[in-house]
């Protein structure tokens, strides 16, 4: 008797980010060139590059910020059809409230410094509509509690706050309607080194709890290299060289790629 073994199925994951040939010039200066990118459900996708390569252009565009001069944007989701930079003002608004969370470097671009910080979490869910009282305290003191936040000070406002916990109430705020896509823009920049190691530790665990897609952008190839699946390396606003971020670390091919590496090492 002979036995017919059935051929093992490749499983191919669509990616939940896709970006194709995004162009960006302010006057003369060409900010992005042809960047394609692309992130899978549960990926951490790293962006490095030095400062003016043009990475964290790169990000205000998945956030919807800017618009490029060409290019694509899509996020394989139900309620975001069709190139996102040809959304109106509102349905981009609508979106990045309910589907793309984002962290800036600077807290006072993402928090606003007076309000309480359970306030400052309550605001995006009122942006998407939600205006029950309670539900609103519940669910910002929720998202506190995932980013490690101390529940003690829900109403101290930023500005009394150190570096590191304005970071967990961006992260709060960002994860607080637990959006597809999460962006970190140099989210551990100026902190002290305890301090970063703690906020990376809270980011990989939400990140394996949650499963939620991350794009992070940083000049540090320490924070990339804790937290990312795959890097893409930038220079002046083109990508050089892109991979599993082991390949990347071990066995980096551009020779950008490899003074970045060996200057890290």
């Amino acid at each position: 008797m002979t036995l017919t073994l059935d051929a093992p199925r490749i499983v191919t994951a669509r990616p939940l980010l896709r970006v194709a040939g995004v162009t960006k010039s302010y006057g003369p200066v060409q900010a992005l060139r042809d960047v394609d990118a692309t992130a899978y459900p549960g990926e951490v996708l790293g962006i490095v590059g030095e400062s003016g390569s043009g990475k964290s252009t790169l990000l205000r565009m998945m956030n919807l910020e800017e618009a490029p001069d060409r290019g694509t944007y899509t996020l394989d989701l139900e309620d975001a059809p069709g190139n996102l930079f040809d959304l109106d003002r509102f349905a981009r608004r609508m979106l990045c409230a309910t589907r793309i969370g984002i962290v800036y470097q600077n807290p006072h671009l993402g928090l606003l410094m007076t309000h309480s910080s359970s306030g400052n979490v309550a605001e995006r869910l009122l942006v998407a509509g939600e205006r029950r009282f309670a539900v609103l305290r519940d669910k910002a003191r929720a998202a506190l509690a995932a980013s490690e936040f101390p529940l003690d000070r829900l109403d101290a406002p930023p500005i009394e706050l150190s570096g590191g916990m304005q970071q967990r109430v961006q992260l709060a705020k960002a994860i607080a309607l637990e959006p597809a896509l999460l962006l970190l823009d140099e989210p551990t920049t100026g902190l002290d080194v305890s301090v970063q190691a703690l906020v990376l530790d809270t980011l990989k665990r939400l990140q394996q709890e949650r499963r939620i897609t991350m794009v992070i952008v940083s000049h540090d190839l320490g924070v990339i290299r804790t937290l990312a699946d795959r890097v893409m390396v930038m220079r002046r606003g083109a990508v050089v060289e892109a991979g599993l971020a082991d390949q990347i670390f071990q066995d980096p091919q551009h020779a950008y790629t490899q003074q970045l590496v060996h200057a890290k090492l």
